[in-house]
């Protein structure tokens, strides 16, 4: 008798056991789910928000060069206020264009007016916020740099923007010089923001985009100007879609841009 009930007590003790080693691996197994899941959200946000950031990066120009990745943002020159410094860009120029002037603009605010075959857009500058970028684009205007153009990108996914400026319309073309980022400091892009696309910090050059849509970036755009006019413009050209399947080619309603003129603002 003394004998089996010492054989059900070892046999409880061995079940208690392993229900108990079952137990720890189930919970094991789920707190390493849970950190796979984790790290799958991690994983995917950086994702997104690398793909965000590459977007406005057009064609070649995606990789910047080691020297360029390694100063990062601060290798931009330190500059006396009201001063702007225009760089030599790796790329020769795609269409010539004098070098702006140093000296900032004077005016605090401008108005262009991007005139396309699909109708006008005008676009409150400024030249407070992003002096240098203003000054850019005045004297590419002056030049008529972007006359006869075509805006050569549109993404209809998350990211709601035309993008314009390149006399190459490949995404990989620009004026030959680069400068600075403006204005980042809190930057978003909500429908109806102006803004540089680049290669990377301080690599602005004739490029940028034109948000139809809210859209999610990481401050890394200079945003120099505000649609005042002509939304609508871009609301139809979007609503026909890009080419290809991703959502993000050139526009199916081609944009040729007939003139961008800059003038003094109120």
């Amino acid at each position: 008798m003394a004998s089996s009930k010492r054989e059900k007590e070892l046999a409880r003790q061995r079940a208690e056991r392993q229900a108990a080693r079952r137990a720890a691996a189930a919970a094991r197994r789920k707190q390493r789910s849970l950190v796979l899941a984790a790290a799958a959200a991690v994983a995917v946000v950086a994702v997104a928000v690398v793909a965000l950031g590459l977007a406005l990066r057009g064609g070649d120009e995606d990789t910047l060069t080691p020297a360029a990745q390694a100063a990062g943002p601060s290798a931009a020159p330190s500059l006396a206020p009201g001063e702007c410094a225009f760089a030599p860009a790796e790329r020769p120029a795609s269409k010539q264009a004098p070098r702006p002037p140093t000296t900032a603009v004077e005016a605090k605010a401008f108005t262009a007016t991007l005139s396309t075959n699909r109708g006008d857009v005008v676009i409150d500058l400024d030249g407070v916020k992003a002096p240098c970028t203003v000054n850019s684009l005045r004297s590419l205007a002056q030049a008529k740099y972007f006359d006869g153009t075509s805006c050569h990108r549109l993404t209809t996914g998350g990211l709601k923007v035309l993008q314009c400026g390149d006399p190459t319309g490949t995404g990989s073309g620009g004026p030959g010089y680069q400068f600075a980022d403006e204005n980042l400091e809190g930057a978003t892009y909500p429908r109806g923001t102006v803004a540089m696309a680049n290669a990377g910090p301080g690599t602005n050059g004739s490029q940028f985009f034109l948000v139809y849509g809210d859209s999610q970036l990481p401050p890394a755009y200079t945003p120099f100007g505000r649609i005042t006019k002509g939304l609508e413009v871009l609301d139809t050209v979007a609503k026909a879609g890009a080419e290809g399947t991703s959502g993000d080619g050139k526009p199916k309603t081609p944009v040729q841009i007939t003139s961008l003129r800059v003038t003094p603002g109120a």
